[in-house]
């Protein structure tokens, strides 16, 4: 039986840290329609998975200790550190929170969580008009909210990658690109040729990316 270190079984740390990711996130999406609170659930579901294994149970480490162990002998698997796989397995062999794929990710998520905060504030001013949201981000891409999800996840993934998280996140992208097609239905029959008029200049999730940092700087 191996010690879990120092670093897990904190139970506390889960609750605390899956708590203010969910509340910052829902401070930003601000979920109201059935289809919003399923893509925000299952958005919360990869957090308290990914800070399960962080703090509490490191299930991935268990998992792959042995091919790990061979292929890395040098490296104290059960250290908390160790968790950041990526750092490990390309030999930083520094503080592995400085290391390029942690520092990266930061990266990731924070600018996912700019573009859910910046799609939020044009879809909320649209939504009060009951017009079309066509400009900050809604100018480059049609489903930013959804995008900045997945930029969260993929950030974190870089960050401390799990074998559950890595299952749920196709998965997820999945689930949001069914939910948007979704949300085009509706907003069709909604608004007709505008809207058919705007997703025909306007990518669903992948931006032209001229414009794109001025729209989330100007947010």
């Amino acid at each position: 039986m191996h010690d879990q270190g120092d670093g897990y079984g904190l139970w506390f740390m889960v609750v605390i840290n899956s708590a203010i990711f969910i509340i910052f996130a829902f401070s930003f999406f601000k979920p109201q329609t059935k289809r919003d609170w399923r893509s925000f659930s299952a958005f919360s579901a990869f957090l308290i998975a990914l800070f399960t294994e962080m703090y509490g149970f490191p299930l991935t480490i268990f998992f792959l200790s042995g091919w790990l162990q061979s292929k890395f002998p040098d490296v104290d698997w059960f250290a908390h550190d160790s968790g950041h796989l990526l750092e490990m397995i390309f030999g930083w062999k520094a503080n592995p929170h400085f290391g390029p794929f942690h520092l990266l990710s930061f990266a990731f998520i924070g600018g996912g969580f700019v573009a859910i905060s910046a799609a939020w504030k044009v879809l909320f001013q649209a939504q009060q008009k009951k017009v079309l949201a066509t400009t900050g981000l809604y100018a480059h891409v049609r489903h930013p909210q959804y995008i900045g999800f997945i930029l969260v996840m993929f950030g974190f993934l870089l960050q401390w990658p799990t074998i559950l998280t890595l299952v749920m996140f196709p998965v997820l992208v999945t689930m949001y690109v069914v939910l948007a097609r979704h949300e085009e239905r509706d907003a069709i029959a909604e608004f007709g040729d505008e809207y058919r008029a705007y997703a025909r200049t306007v990518p669903a999730f992948v931006p032209r990316w001229r414009g794109i940092a001025k729209a989330m700087s100007d947010a």
